[in-house]
């Protein structure tokens, strides 16, 4: 199934302080975890989270570490502020909110209740 490019541009920050939330990550591990944790259904590239990424990081939601691996590489993980946390748990609330609306609307009324 696909969906809109609108639907995900309007879920992406939402997905990623989720992922973020849960334990701090780097770049392409938000990918590949994003593509595992939908069964595949999302599929993000690196043109869609970096900006993403870029953004949130500027607007003091997450911020970004460089860390240096046993082998000697550098990654940039990104971590939850708290500013980030609140942000997602506001975020949270208005999808829990929205999707029970959205589900009333285009769930099959129950003709008894009518």
């Amino acid at each position: 199934m696909r969906y809109g490019r609108e639907l995900l541009k309007g879920s992406t920050e939402h997905l990623i302080l989720s992922l973020i939330g849960q334990e701090p990550m780097y770049g392409y591990r938000l990918i590949k975890e994003m593509e595992k944790r939908s069964g595949g259904y999302f599929r993000f590239k690196q043109g869609t989270l970096y900006p993403a990424l870029h953004r949130l990081e500027k607007d003091k939601l997450i911020q970004g570490k460089w860390e240096r691996l046993p082998n000697g590489q550098e990654r940039r993980y990104y971590y939850l502020t708290e500013l980030g946390q609140r942000a997602l748990d506001e975020k949270r609330a208005e999808w829990e909110g929205f999707s029970a609306a959205v589900n009333l609307v285009i769930e099959p009324a129950n003709l008894a209740e009518v």
